[in-house]
């Protein structure tokens, strides 16, 4: 319990400390997941056309809990205008599992007009193979789809779905499989 407090508790400081960091909360009928991202270009006042950003997230389900922090790159796609790519590296922590995934990020704001909010779909693939994986697991591998809409200035909803497997030494687990919704706050 005191580690689900802290991690919560240090996920919601490190969403306030920066611009263009945010902070979000997506549930289900099963699922709580916060998640805390900091623009690490602001922090350090590196600019470039290159984002730099501090991930982290926490994820509770039925009965089972995952953490994860990690550090990206995410630049715009030269030729296709609002199509963003990103790659990075992370760290995942559930019960007797730890992981280090290469991650993928493809972002594309929608070309609506300004009557129509600020809309943008996002894709992320993380996958880490037996070599990236420690205590009993053999190998993680996490697939994410998102509609993400601006309703007001900094403040955003969302739709997803999720599925993140792990593969244990004796067997294997999908961690998570579901769709959830939630709201996420820009500073």
């Amino acid at each position: 319990m005191y580690i689900k407090k802290l991690c919560i508790t240090s996920l919601l400081t490190l969403g306030l400390l920066h611009a263009q960091s945010n902070i979000g909360l997506n549930v289900n009928n099963e699922d709580l997941e916060v998640g805390a991202s900091i623009d690490l270009n602001a922090l350090t006042y590196y600019s470039d056309s290159t984002s730099y950003t501090l991930d982290a997230s926490y994820l509770h389900t039925d009965g089972d809990n995952l953490a994860t922090v990690g550090v990206s790159a995410e630049s715009t796609f030269q030729g296709v205008e609002g199509l963003a790519l990103g790659l990075g590296i992370k760290s995942v922590f559930a019960d007797d599992f730890i992981a280090i995934p290469f991650c993928a990020k493809a972002k594309y704001t929608l070309p609506f007009n300004y009557s129509i909010p600020t809309t943008s779909l996002t894709t992320s693939l993380a996958y880490a193979p037996s070599v990236l994986t420690f205590s009993d697991g053999e190998s993680y591998t996490e697939f994410r789809v998102e509609a993400d809409m601006e309703i007001i200035t900094n403040v955003h909803l969302f739709t997803g779905y999720r599925n993140i497997n792990t593969e244990y030494d004796t067997h294997d687990q999908t961690f998570n499989n579901s769709f959830y919704g939630g709201l996420k706050l820009s500073f």
